[in-house]
């Protein structure tokens, strides 16, 4: 924990916009070094301008990378373009309008020049498939809740989500040839002809107006629940005021700033600004608003696209993401009757096992995917999915007919969720999960990284079970070990052992030469600390073999 989490950032954490801005145009990333090149992870190509890792250069081949690779699956209709508050997601959003429009790609943007959350171009997409199916795909210019610094840009095709790897390998291979080239074929025009050629789409309207549809605003309404939120100075911003007024909710907007510095925003646990809403010192000052005489019912926070939520009440502070989840669950598939018996529930597998208690309780069908949110579209795109979740605060589900809303995740949407369970319940989301608890037990459930360079990552991601000789781990039998995961078949690029109370998950980190650990057991902190103790082992061993 830094000296200065929770703390307010001080000047010497902010970043220097001019610079940030100057260095997207003037810094000229070099092919030949992997850490200049394009690279897709689960939610598209990030890094910063001042590392040579987005700059204009990759957001010209990246956009023309799109439009060619649109053009050789048949996408014929509309491509929706969001940004969010990110520094260089305003010059990357200017950029890639020049090169969708010089394409020929019809290009819809915001028709009130403001800013668009991720699940609001989902929805768009969606929308537009209804009654041409397959026409219309996106492009969103944010790396989500990544520092000040950073910027990204990931594609969601016709199924509305985050493209699949067979997409991103196609673009990012054609993006980093195209920088090998000197970007001699990248199409371009001026950007005042591109915005002239641009087409407007009232995403806020859109979105704000088919909330009905999925959450019973109504009963929110009638039972008065008091409602804050932080958008965290991302796209959200104008959205919650919007659903305010127009559904006539009791819900104050707490912090209407938008700075792309983020200086009002407390520092994470490692001292940097992260717009990381499931994070207790990121949050810090919407739990004190809380703690404070307790002026709201829940209090909500989104990261700045708006695609992960965090979940504050009065008696249990922030929530950690996977209660959410479970108490989400619960709540849900008890409460959509239109909902088919076989609908399913979806998980990744590094999510808690309460999940899987819950979903078993239900009677009903778990669906455990790999990381990645990618996993869950299918299933909510045909209605065979009702709820999907990721451990790290994101999800979505379906609409109360049990029809698809978002393929991507939906950080309002779950926001506004816990308050549907206060006004249905009588209860907030954290006392709901509390009888959760007092039916299934209490996990403890945390994430630890351990040291690994490249050739252990890699042997780590192409793991067999075979390569596991332990037989028992913290004092259980070993009841399964996984390489791929049980609902989809797909690799989940590391290995999960479960027993009986607990289990453990290591994956390789893309980023930095560790690994993590995910590990959760329901005999206590002291066993979950001997079962992330023995997972070290474990995979030490099997790295070794």
């Amino acid at each position: 924990m830094h000296e200065h989490a929770g703390r307010t950032a001080r000047p010497e954490d902010l970043i220097d916009l001019d610079a940030l801005t100057r260095a997207y145009y003037e810094v000229r990333p070099d092919p030949a070094d992997v850490a200049h090149r394009v690279a897709f992870g689960t939610s598209g190509h990030r890094g910063s301008s001042f590392d040579a890792a987005f700059n204009e250069d990759h957001i010209l081949a990246v956009a023309q990378a799109i439009a060619e690779y649109r053009a050789s699956q048949g996408i014929t209709g509309p491509l929706f373009v969001g940004r969010d508050t990110h520094g260089l997601s305003e010059p990357a959003w200017r950029t890639t309008l020049e090169v969708l429009v010089a394409n020929g790609v019809e290009t819809l943007i915001d028709s009130r020049d403001g800013f668009t959350p991720t699940p609001a171009v989902s929805l768009a997409i969606l929308e537009h498939n209804r009654l041409a199916p397959g026409s219309a795909d996106g492009v969103l210019l944010t790396p989500s809740h990544n520092p000040p610094r950073d910027g990204g840009i990931k594609y969601n095709p016709p199924s509305g989500g985050p493209a699949g790897g067979e997409a991103t390998s196609v673009i990012a291979a054609r993006a980093n040839q195209l920088l090998e080239g000197g970007l001699k074929d990248v199409k371009r025009v001026p950007f005042e002809r591109a915005l002239a050629g641009a087409k407007r789409h009232d995403f806020l309207a859109q979105y704000v107006d088919a909330l009905p549809s999925i959450l019973d605003l109504d009963l929110i309404r009638s039972a008065g629940v008091r409602i804050g939120a932080d958008p965290l100075g991302g796209a959200a911003v104008a959205y919650w005021g919007e659903i305010a007024s127009r559904h006539r909710l009791d819900l104050t907007v707490v912090n209407t700033a938008v700075d792309p510095r983020w200086a009002f925003m407390p520092l994470d646990t490692d001292g940097k600004i992260r717009m990381d809403c499931s994070s207790p010192a990121a949050m810090a000052k919407l739990i004190d608003i809380m703690k404070d005489g307790a002026q709201y019912d829940v209090a909500t926070g989104n990261d700045a696209d708006a695609d992960r939520h965090g979940i504050v009440t009065p008696d249990g502070g922030l929530m950690n993401p996977n209660h959410y989840l479970a108490a989400s669950i619960a709540y849900l598939f008890a409460n959509r009757p239109a909902w088919g018996a076989d609908v399913a529930v979806g998980k990744t597998l590094v999510s808690s096992s309460m999940i899987d208690r819950v979903v078993a309780g239900l009677g009903r069908r778990l669906l455990e995917v790999p990381v990645g949110f990618k996993h869950f579209v299918p299933g909510l795109l045909d209605g065979s999915v009702g709820f999907g979740g990721e451990e790290s605060a994101g999800a979505s589900f379906l609409r109360q007919d049990g029809s698809v809303w978002t393929t991507d995740k939906d950080g309002l949407l779950l926001a506004l969720l816990a308050a549907e369970i206060q006004a249905k319940t009588g209860q907030s989301a954290s006392q709901l999960y509390k009888s959760l608890t007092d039916r299934y037990g209490a996990p403890s459930y945390a994430r630890i990284d351990a040291p690994a360079n490249r050739a252990e990552k890699a042997r780590l991601g192409a793991l067999s079970p075979s390569d596991v000789t332990a037989k028992d781990l913290a004092g259980e039998p070993i009841t399964d070990i996984l390489t791929k995961a049980p609902g989809n078949g797909e690799a989940i690029g590391g290995l999960k052992v479960t027993t009986k109370n607990a289990w453990f998950a290591a994956r390789p980190s893309g980023t930095e030469d560790v690994y993590k650990i995910y590990a959760e057991s329901f005999l206590g902190p002291d066993h979950l600390k001997q079962v992330q103790a023995e997972a070290r082992e474990v995979v030490s061993t099997a790295l070794k073999g």
